[in-house]
């Protein structure tokens, strides 16, 4: 048939070409899809590390660890896992540098609990809180005495270079950690005793006529082997001091069995009169 000529031919646009993306625009695209990708795997990585840090541990009963002196947090954290205390030494590295535990980690001999989190083993070592123990000195005891303890101790290390003079020594129960050295707890005990001796010989009456702190020192040791019961000592005190001020001798049993035996410690018989 026939077309009706009034009406005109639409005649087809042209084709345009299609603008492509310009490099830099596909460069920053790539990137920004890398750095999506990234995060995502970052928080899946962090999501893990926050459990493994906050979950209860591997160990499945108490376990005693000695983390000695100049190991860093990744020697820390290997030997921790080799022990069955955590679960992954790099979690725990990366978690104490995300905590700022790192480089605060302190050696010493730790106990650790069932099922313990990493979080709380690496709270415990990062605040020191190592395993103590106690050495108690009596009093009474001479110095020689004190040091024969002291060397009978097996968990403090060294020797003792001199026993210290009578009186020095403070008596009392003393708590170290593993790695202390039997001259550092001796010298530690000697300050305490000369601390307190400052406090009594500043506070002394002016009247009791001792001349100097090792003679408070000499009286108060007497008084304490005289009489075992605290309620006696002043009277006992009393008694000795009136008798130096009189020039009469103390006559006290305890003054002639230390001439005895010295710092040995116990008279084992009676006194007697050739004594």
């Amino acid at each position: 048939g026939l077309t009706n000529s009034s009406e005109p031919q639409r005649v087809p646009e042209p084709k345009l070409p299609r603008k492509r993306r310009s490099a830099i625009s596909r460069v920053f695209r790539s990137l920004f899809l890398l750095g999506l990708l990234a995060a995502v795997v970052a928080g899946i990585g962090a999501f893990y590390a926050y459990q493994q840090f906050t979950l209860p541990g591997p160990l499945a009963g108490n376990k005693v660890v000695v983390i000695e002196r100049g190991l860093g947090t990744p020697e820390i954290a290997a030997q921790l896992q080799d022990a069955g205390v955590i679960g992954d030494a790099r979690v725990f590295s990366a978690m104490a540098f995300a905590t700022g535990a790192r480089g605060k980690l302190k050696a010493g001999e730790y106990e650790f609990a069932k099922d313990e989190s990493m979080r709380d083993v690496m709270a415990k070592i990062a605040a020191g809180r190592s395993i103590g123990y106690k050495i108690s000195i009596p009093e009474g005891w001479t110095s020689e005495m004190a040091v024969a303890r002291l060397m009978e101790n097996e968990i403090l290390t060294g020797e003792i270079t001199a026993i210290p003079t009578e009186g020095a020594i403070l008596p009392d129960t003393y708590v170290f950690k593993r790695g202390m050295t039997r001259q550092k707890l001796l010298e530690d005990m000697q300050a305490a005793q000369d601390e307190l001796l400052e406090k009594i010989w500043a506070s002394r009456r002016p009247d009791l006529g001792l001349k100097s702190k090792e003679e408070l020192v000499v009286m108060a040791s007497i008084v304490e082997k005289e009489t075992a019961l605290a309620d006696e000592r002043p009277m006992v005190a009393s008694v000795f001091m009136n008798r130096l001020k009189k020039g009469m001798r103390l006559q006290s049993d305890p003054t002639i069995i230390y001439g005895i035996v010295g710092g040995k410690g116990k008279l084992d018989r009676a006194l007697t009169r050739t004594d």
